[in-house]
């Protein structure tokens, strides 16, 4: 169904307050669902609602928590984020990062004891909306195998890179699980009926598939780039856990607090007017973007874009006949 932007954060607030979060928290979390939603990523937004309420229910999200302070250096803080509301905790972590590279040129954070925070890209969005460059990541459990393994051992620690765009445009913004495919994406192609697009990951009997449900049932998704993603999935763990004092895949499968249940976080945000001037630095991305556009078409492609651009297309066809939500998932939520 095509539904209209307030109809959906109305609804998912009513949801939220009626689960326990404060008009405040609520408002705010169900923005950020609904504008996952806007841009496309619905297996962060309207899809992961229902998991959210039960995630409070099960005690695993404290919706009474806000984020304490326990280490200050400067351009760099270790947050504790006390287990509360994962969007809450990311939004305070990338606005600290953003005043420490004010003053410092760059500021990080490192967020710890924290739950998902849904789509990651909100927070590179956040901060190249604000005129800043941005590297974010989130550790997670394990839910990957490392690459000659067959069990999850490995997190899928979602990656974002970001930066303003040129010229007064939507930023440039890279937001990739490690895999070649996330869970939420399998998931929303299963309910679509239909299959993915390359192969990504493997069935009960360890072929190769591109059936979404198949890979759902096995748990072996495939790394991007095969070792080469999971050695990048092993260091950002790691690198998640030491630069907020947290744990990482590990010890947050013994936590058993469901999907990022106690994760690690860390918020890079850079002022890179510091570095270059606004006017140079739209004119290199803009440079950019046209030199990559100016290569001949592959066969069958269906073209050449930055990264972004599709969130910027399902905007505006959101904008045109109404937001896309899955029938199901809406009775869904409204049965909450």
């Amino acid at each position: 169904m095509r539904l209209k932007f307030d109809e959906i954060k109305n609804e998912i607030q009513r949801v939220f307050e009626k689960h326990g979060m404060s008009e405040e928290k609520a408002e705010i979390c169900a923005r950020i669902h609904t504008e996952s939603t806007n841009d496309g990523i619905y297996s962060h937004g309207t899809n992961r609602v229902a998991r959210f309420v039960d995630y409070i229910q099960k005690g695993w999200v404290n919706v009474d928590a806000d984020p304490t302070v326990e280490k200050d250096f400067g351009p760099l803080k270790v947050v504790n984020g006390n287990m509360g509301p994962g969007v809450l905790n990311a939004l305070y972590g990338v606005e600290e990062a953003m005043k420490m590279a004010d003053e410092y040129g760059i500021g990080m954070v490192g967020l710890k004891n924290t739950t998902h925070w849904m789509r990651g890209g909100t927070y590179g969005l956040h901060a190249a909306n604000n005129g800043y460059v941005a590297i974010m990541w989130t550790n997670t459990e394990s839910c990957m195998p490392p690459w000659g393994g067959k069990e999850c051992k490995l997190g899928n620690n979602p990656f974002v890179m970001a930066a303003p765009g040129a010229d007064g445009g939507a930023p440039i913004m890279l937001d990739m699980a490690i895999s070649q495919y996330a869970y939420g994406k399998l998931q929303v192609l299963r309910l679509a009926g239909k299959k993915l697009p390359l192969p990504g990951g493997f069935d009960t009997d360890g072929n190769i598939t591109d059936d979404p449900g198949a890979i759902e049932e096995s748990m072996r998704i495939m790394p991007i780039g095969y070792w080469k993603g999971s050695s990048f999935s092993l260091m950002l763990d790691v690198l998640g856990s030491i630069l907020t004092d947290g744990i990482g895949a590990a010890d947050l499968d013994q936590k058993g607090m469901g999907s990022c249940g106690g994760a690690s976080q860390v918020m890079i945000v850079i002022d890179a007017k510091k570095i270059m001037s606004e006017e140079r630095m739209d004119e290199t991305i803009t440079k950019a973007i046209a030199h990559i556009k100016s290569s001949e078409l592959s066969e069958n492609s269906t073209g050449i874009f930055a990264p972004g651009e599709d969130f910027v297309k399902f905007r505006e066809e959101h904008k045109r006949e109404g937001i896309f939500v899955d029938d199901e998932v809406w009775n869904e939520i409204k049965s909450l």
